[in-house]
């Protein structure tokens, strides 16, 4: 509705600037209009109305670039007002408020090429190891764990080197904050552990913010913009490639033929738990598993770096599953229900809820 809107406000915009155009050559009567234009002049009226309509129309269409033609139909538009202040000055209202849409625009536009070219470097082409999960394959995995395949329906399936994923949920960034809802997609890579998530959360009435989350190369990275122009958060380092290798490992839960991958060691701690250790690009995390006795994963633990003012501490952070959010994709059994709790000396945080409204599997890169 407000896409809709606005549209039609930018394109009313251009119309009134084919005003200057008719005057020029006299086509009709244009009493609004007291100054004289001439021809040559009139002819820029006419193209900054083209200007606008066509920018309009794609802003309509939802191509990100609309905004590289609204900027010089403002430009175009604004001389021509300044010149013919007497009579078209109140255009500079509608200028100034399209302006600012354009610099939202570009926000967009720049975030979500950004993301383009780093999803691009992280699906790139590696040499393809296609395989089917056999049962003597699990067998290389403590029984707690094989359980946990087996249930998973991953059995006979092929692996992926690629997972897609769609995701809604609500999050918050203090235990006293409140919730915001978000939506995001992600992309997984397996032969290579790495992750791409991108975020799009309503902060308020009209004012998002983007979010990404990285892991490549054994490198983490977390960038957050309001309005995808203005840096709230920009972490990467040690704490955040630890942070974000963790993340990737509980993360395996929608992925389970990963927990077979060479970078990823097993240890039985109990009949219900098993420890996870993952080494990649010189870094090392590990979390504990616990499962259901069914197999179903229960929760995933680890010590986590949490930002904190005095400097990140190693808090316990949390992965649990809802029992009645376990769904199938593609024939593979996955908790889609997730929830993630920081248990923090000053209590418990829950900071995200999180389910998986939809995921492929992609076998193999070619």
């Amino acid at each position: 509705m407000l896409r809709t809107a606005f549209g039609f406000i930018v394109i009313i915009h251009g119309l009134v600037h084919l005003l200057g155009f008719v005057k020029a050559f006299r086509l009709a009567d244009v009493s609004q209009l007291t100054q004289d234009i001439a021809k040559p002049t009139g002819l820029l009226w006419l193209l900054a109305a083209s200007l606008f309509i066509i920018a309009a129309l794609c802003f309509l269409l939802k191509k990100e670039s609309w905004w590289m033609i609204a900027v010089p139909a403002i430009v175009l538009s604004q001389l021509l007002i300044l010149i013919y202040w007497q009579d078209a000055r109140f255009g500079t209202i509608a200028n100034a408020m399209i302006l600012i849409a354009a610099i939202l625009g570009f926000g967009a536009w720049n975030f979500n090429s950004m993301a383009r070219t780093e999803l691009k470097s992280l699906l790139a082409p590696t040499i393809s190891r296609k395989h089917v999960v056999t049962r003597e394959m699990a067998a290389s995995v403590p029984p707690v764990v094989q359980k946990w395949l087996e249930r998973s329906q991953i059995i006979g399936k092929e692996a992926p080197q690629i997972i897609h994923l769609q995701q809604t949920g609500t999050m918050r960034t203090a235990p006293d904050g409140k919730w915001m809802p978000f939506d995001a997609e992600q992309w997984f890579t397996t032969d290579r552990p790495g992750l791409l998530w991108l975020a799009t959360v309503a902060a308020a009435p009209g004012i998002d913010l983007a979010g990404r989350d990285k892991y490549e190369n054994g490198k983490g990275h977390m960038l957050i913009k309001l309005l995808s122009l203005f840096p709230v958060a920009d972490a990467k380092g040690k704490e955040i490639d630890q942070g974000t290798m963790l993340r990737y490992l509980g993360e395996v839960v929608w992925f389970p033929s990963a927990a077979l991958s060479d970078y990823i060691r097993w240890e039985q701690l109990d009949s219900l738990k098993a420890r996870a250790t993952m080494t990649y690009g010189g870094v090392t995390g590990s979390g504990v598993y616990e499962f259901a006795g069914s197999g179903d994963l229960v929760s995933f633990q680890a010590n986590r770096y949490y930002d904190r003012k005095g400097g990140a501490t190693l808090e316990d952070w949390h992965i649990h599953t809802e029992p009645d959010g376990y769904k199938e994709f593609e024939g593979v059994r996955i908790p889609a229900k997730l929830a993630v709790t920081w248990k923090l000396r000053e209590g418990d945080f829950t900071w995200l809820n999180v389910e998986i409204t939809d995921l492929h599997y992609i076998p193999s890169m070619e």
